[in-house]
């Protein structure tokens, strides 16, 4: 393929493992070949805590890794207080700062889509907005995930078409079939930085090995692929939750990742 789709990148979010110590992820993640972290909140990165943050980023470019985000659990319009939800998201960014993150992962409230009201619509594109306008050369993203306004494709879209900056996240919907997810793929594409990976069918309790689901994947990585923009694939989540996983499935995201980019895979351990 052309050199202007060498731009997929394998990777690892840290919750994946969120009971184990930071650099025993990076460890494994640079034994696995991969490239990059997005570094969990809830698990991984303290707010409130700078040094630790910025600690937590050196190790992981001293490894040869880079920090693909910060993957915080900020909910827009959650609280509603303004001055509260202000307070938080300047914790937010001043973590992502440290840790030296690109990017910031949020969530788009905290209610469906169909059941989210005109108010509370609006109250989350207004603070998804002064997240985007107060994040400065951060790229703040949606996590594209059931009761968020990103859980149905006509919201997404609308929700991406009145934030004006903001880019999302896109991982394949619980339950839905490979063309269909597909399909949505496409339709958010040139607003997709991010892809969460992983083999859930056919719920949320059912996960598989990568390959499971190679046909979606192969069928995700080209069409990411055509964009010729950087694009972050991580591996979220394995089965059992078990580290003796990563080695293999890192295998299987690297092999998709450049099936499609052309690039020759990064050396790592198995």
């Amino acid at each position: 393929m052309g050199t202007n789709t060498r731009l997929l990148t394998a990777g690892m979010c840290s919750v994946t493992y969120r009971p184990l110590h930071p650099e025993r992820i990076i460890t494994m993640a640079r034994q696995a070949g991969l490239q990059h972290i997005e570094w969990g909140q809830d698990a991984h990165v303290r707010l409130g805590d700078e040094a630790q943050a910025r600690r937590l980023g050196e190790a992981t470019r001293a490894a040869g890794l880079s920090v693909s985000a910060l993957g915080s659990y900020y909910r827009a319009g959650v609280p509603s207080d303004p001055d509260e939800a202000d307070r938080l998201w300047r914790r937010v960014l001043v973590a992502a700062r440290a840790l030296g993150a690109p990017r910031v992962r949020v969530w788009a409230g905290n209610l469906a889509s169909a059941y989210t009201g005109p108010a509370d619509r609006r109250r989350t594109l207004d603070r998804l907005k002064r997240c985007v306008d107060s994040a400065g050369d951060i790229v703040v993203a949606t996590e594209f995930h059931a009761d968020t306004l990103t859980d149905e494709i006509g919201s997404a879209l609308s929700m991406l078409d009145e934030v004006p900056g903001l880019r999302t996240y896109w991982q394949p919907p619980n339950g839905m079939p490979d063309d269909e997810a597909v399909a949505g793929l496409g339709a958010v594409l040139d607003r997709v930085d991010a892809v969460h990976v992983f083999s859930w069918w056919p719920t949320s309790e059912d996960r598989r090995p990568l390959h499971h689901r190679a046909a979606l994947w192969r069928a995700a990585m080209s069409m990411l692929a055509s964009t010729g923009r950087r694009i972050d694939a991580a591996l979220e989540f394995v089965p059992g939750d078990d580290p003796g996983m990563l080695t293999g499935e890192a295998a299987t995201l690297r092999r998709y990742v450049t099936e499609f980019s052309g690039d020759p895979a990064p050396e790592g351990a198995g």
